[in-house]
C-alpha cells in the first residue's frame, strides 16, 4: 500500500454545451469512499435542478493483507441510457490511471437527444477537461501519526519533523502532542528515530 499513485492535484470543473445540453464536469481528490460519496452528494445538492448528475470514482480502500490495496470503483448512469454516462466517466479515470479521485458530470438537458454515442463522447469529454483543469500529481499514501512527549523532548521531536519536511500540528499543553502526516513507507523509520531521539520516552499512536 506504500506505492505511489496518480490523482488530481485539486478540485476543478469544466463546462461546455453540446446541441443545447450543458455539461459540467466536477472532479476532486478524495482519500476514502465516504469522502467520495460526500463529494457526490454535495454536487447533487448544489445542482439539484439538473437533469442528471452522473458520479464515478476510483478509491483505494484498505489493505488486502499483502501490502497491496483494494481499489473501489463505482459509477452510475443516473437515469441516462445504460452504459452511456457512468461507465465512460469511469473509463477516463481508468485510462489515466487516476486513483483516490471522484467525478460528477452534471447535465442540463437542452431538448435534443444526443444518442448513446453522443452521450459517451460528452460524458468522457467532461471528465477529461475537468481532470486537465485540475492537473495530475503523483501522490503517496499517508498516515496520521500522533506523538506525545514531555515538554523537554518537544524541541528534539519538532526539529526532526521540520528537518524531514513533514506536515504536522503541535499542541502545547502539560505535555506536547504532534499530529504528523507521514508517507506510509516512512512511518516505521520515523517511529524508530523518535524513540531513539527521546530514549523511548515518546508516546506514539
Amino acid at each position: 500500500m506504500s506505492s505511489a499513485y496518480r490523482t488530481v492535484a485539486a478540485a476543478a470543473s469544466a463546462e461546455f454545451v453540446v446541441q443545447g445540453s450543458e455539461f459540467i464536469g466536477h472532479v476532486r481528490p478524495v482519500d476514502s469512499v465516504p469522502a467520495a460519496e460526500a463529494f457526490v452528494e454535495a454536487v447533487e445538492d448544489e445542482y439539484a435542478d439538473a437533469t442528471h448528475n452522473v458520479p464515478a470514482y476510483r478509491v483505494r480502500d484498505g489493505d488486502d493483507g499483502t501490502n497491496g490495496h483494494f481499489l473501489r470503483e463505482y459509477s452510475s448512469d443516473d437515469g441516462e441510457p445504460s452504459g452511456s454516462a457512468g461507465k465512460p466517466a469511469l473509463n477516463v479515470l481508468t485510462q489515466q490511471e487516476l486513483e483516490n479521485c471522484a467525478v460528477v458530470v452534471t447535465r442540463y438537458y437542452g431538448g435534443t437527444n444526443l444518442g448513446v454515442g453522443g452521450l459517451v463522447r460528452a460524458y468522457s469529454r467532461a471528465v477529461k477537461e475537468a481532470v486537465e483543469e485540475a492537473g495530475v500529481v503523483a501522490e503517496r499514501p499517508h498516515e496520521q501519526l500522533a506523538i506525545i512527549v514531555a515538554y523537554d523532548d518537544s524541541g528534539t521531536v519538532r526539529s526532526i519533523l521540520e528537518s524531514e519536511g513533514y506536515e504536522f500540528e503541535a499542541d502545547y499543553e502539560a505535555e506536547v502532542s504532534f499530529d504528523v502526516r507521514v508517507p506510509l513507507a516512512e512511518g516505521d523509520a520515523l517511529r524508530d528515530r523518535i524513540r531513539s531521539a527521546t530514549s523511548g520516552r515518546a508516546d506514539l499512536e
